[in-house]
């Protein structure tokens, strides 16, 4: 039986410029999640702990955190646990790539010419160690795009070395209508034509798990959510291979690592009562692990005064993080419209027509705007007093 920790797209040093003052708090979270992944792999008694590409969120990062990095794969060294690396896209083996920069093997201080710290590379493509049997293999390009298929004629039953032998790539399966075309792609005849047993996947952020033929694969996700749709990252991989009846069963296990989850949700204005009501609505799910992306949609009713800033401000203490997008639209006049032969009439005119186009067309924002215009001009019209061009 061997025992695999599987881990990707941890991204240590992410600027997450999107997110403000959090960004920071959210770094730390980050090597958090990659620290209690190193403990669960000692905890669990995995044999190898494999990286599929992406632990660092760009090639361009000081030394201290390359060292800090390090310093946990060191722990894993320390008790004997491999660590097989391969870089990504992020952190794509380019001429300035950060594995050819530093030497984390030696960063981790390794004993000398042990494999206790592997980074696969082109030049480097596999690993083999005796004592599991097993063969691990790394499909890794100089560049971050790749114009063919990793997998592209690879059947690991042409090597003898191992009786597991495990995959590793940073890339898109092709999948029909929805994945077409990325970085680095391959498809799902490939891995059933591979010859691996397990094929360990880095690049989508959220986890998916499935079989090609006789090839179990795995995204394990990001340990930690960096982005408002990865409602499935904050997990690591358990992977087992074991032999039963001559063959090789695979078995998968997430584990949870992650602290942070992101919630996108929008609301209809056209409920909302007052500013306060939206306040107290969402201070009643306060969670300091929750980034709320919220929005809001419809067709802002005339006694809503609402200021988002306002109410960002009010629930900072109660969540991770909380940005509001207001993409509700003004209401459209009511009553008598002006006469078409005056110089507001053929303005209110213009603009309906405007509106009208931009709604069939789907130009949502430019009917917004359209939207907007139409409501100052009738508000000029009706009470000067109310608007302050600025």
């Amino acid at each position: 039986m061997v025992r695999l920790l599987h881990t990707a797209d941890v991204h240590l040093g992410a600027r997450h410029h999107d997110l403000g003052e959090v960004a920071s708090s959210l770094r730390e979270r980050q090597f958090s999640s990659f620290a209690r992944a190193i403990d669960v792999a000692i905890e669990r008694e995995a044999d190898v702990f494999l990286i599929c590409g992406d632990l660092f969120d760009s090639n361009a990062q000081p030394r201290r955190s390359v060292e800090r990095a390090a310093g946990e794969l060191h722990r894993l060294a320390e008790r004997g646990v491999r660590s097989v690396l391969i870089p990504g896209t992020h952190d794509c083996y380019d001429a300035a790539s950060i594995y050819r920069a530093f030497d984390l093997p030696a960063m981790a201080r390794q004993k000398r010419d042990s494999d206790l710290v592997t980074v696969l590379t082109s030049t480097q493509p596999d690993v083999f160690f005796a004592d599991l049997d097993l063969l691990v293999r790394g499909f890794v390009s100089d560049t971050k795009t790749s114009a063919q298929s990793p997998l592209q004629g690879h059947d690991a039953k042409a090597d003898g070395r191992g009786r597991f032998k495990v995959g590793m790539i940073h890339g898109s399966l092709r999948v029909e209508g929805k994945v077409e075309a990325d970085d680095v792609l391959f498809t799902a005849q490939e891995v059933a034509a591979s010859g691996l047993d397990y094929l360990a996947l880095g690049h989508w952020h959220s986890f998916r798990q499935d079989r090609a033929g006789q090839t179990t694969w795995a995204y394990s996700g990001a340990p930690e959510a960096v982005a408002v749709d990865q409602d499935g990252a904050g997990r690591v991989l358990l992977v087992t291979l074991e032999v039963k009846d001559e063959r090789t069963i695979v078995a998968v296990e997430p584990i949870a690592v992650g602290r942070t989850r992101f919630q996108r949700e929008d609301v209809d204005v056209a409920a909302l009562d007052s500013q306060d009501a939206l306040v107290r609505s969402l201070a009643a799910r306060a969670d300091a692990d929750v980034v709320l992306d919220l929005r809001l949609l419809g067709v802002l009713p005339e006694a809503l005064d609402l200021k988002t800033d306002e109410v960002e401000q009010q629930l900072k203490p109660s969540f991770f993080g909380l940005r509001i997008r207001n993409a509700a639209v003004a209401p459209l006049p009511q009553g008598v419209p002006p006469p078409p032969d005056t110089i507001a009439g053929v303005f209110t005119r213009g603009l309906q027509t405007s509106i009208t186009a931009a709604e069939v067309a789907g130009a949502a924002d430019v009917a917004a705007e359209q939207r907007e215009a139409l409501h100052l001009l009738r508000v000029l019209l009706d009470d000067p007093k109310r608007v302050t061009l600025v």
